[in-house]
């Protein structure tokens, strides 16, 4: 049910546009679905994103096997459940062409999101990334698409090197740059976890930068990011983890042990009727 109080999306986008234009910078939570949008709200964050990955494992499929069709469907439903703005995770747009990129964004503005994200990888072994002019007509395509909309939506473009294993800062520094230069609003390279290598990254362009809180190898905290300069913290997947967690050790307890031991941190089903009356 979409809260009684919800802003227009342009007003949404108009907030979600001016909180990466707020030096302190700011927190964006991945929810996996209406109801933990809803908490997430309760603790007063400010804006959401998707998580393709949470998303995938509610549905019991490995990310990035969820087809567009369903993943727009969930954008309606993630939108509708708070007064929040929300970005999408919108992988690589699924599809190769810049056209069908285009489209991505369009139908994700219909579904209610105020932004969303174009990462460059392939989803190929062979080869994991585009190349970086035909990266960049992606990117543009994309931008050209959300100039269109009536409300300022916010491009992310996510260059996906560290992400798939490949730690090469420079190229992904020049793939930044050219998303840059084709004009995504918000710079994203997920799995950079060395403050250095993040300290350079900020020095090297010059749009609002996103960084993945918590990925492998990284120590660093949000606050200590937001005071190097990134203005947007997101943590993917890893809520969803953390609770899909959770449920397999509580689960595991049961068949082990034949106990509940686990009901001592579960939330009361009247707290949650309480937050979800």
């Amino acid at each position: 049910m979409t809260p009684p109080n919800r802003p227009s999306q342009h007003a949404l986008a108009d907030t979600f546009r001016a909180l990466h234009a707020d030096p302190a910078g700011f927190l964006i939570p991945n929810p996996w679905d209406a109801g933990t949008a809803r908490l997430l709200a309760h603790l007063g964050f400010r804006a959401l994103a998707s998580t393709s990955a949470g998303f995938s494992f509610g549905r019991g499929h490995a990310d990035r096997s969820v087809p567009r069709g369903p993943l727009l469907a969930h954008l309606v439903e993630l939108t509708a459940a708070t007064a929040l703005p929300v970005s999408a995770d919108l992988e690589n747009g699924f599809g190769d062409a810049p056209s069908t990129v285009a489209e991505t964004i369009r139908l994700a503005a219909a579904a209610g999101v105020v932004g969303g994200s174009i990462e460059d990888a392939t989803g190929r072994a062979d080869a994991p990334l585009y190349d970086i002019p035909f990266a960049a007509e992606r990117i543009r395509a994309a931008v050209e698409a959300a100039r269109a909309l009536p409300f300022p939506f916010t491009l992310t473009a996510r260059a996906e090197n560290f992400f798939i294993g490949r730690g090469d800062l420079a190229d992904t520094i020049r793939r930044l740059q050219a998303y840059q230069e084709a004009g995504a609003d918000v710079l994203f390279a997920p799995g950079i976890s060395r403050t250095e290598d993040i300290a350079t990254l900020l020095r090297e362009v010059d749009r609002p930068v996103n960084v993945l809180l918590g990925a492998p190898g990284m120590s660093v905290d949000a606050p200590t990011l937001f005071a190097m300069g990134v203005r947007r913290v997101s943590v993917g997947g890893s809520l969803a983890r953390a609770a899909l967690g959770a449920f397999l050790r509580a689960a595991t307890e049961l068949r082990d042990q034949g106990t509940t031991d686990y009901t001592r941190d579960a939330v009361s089903g009247k707290e949650l009727n309480r937050l979800f009356g």
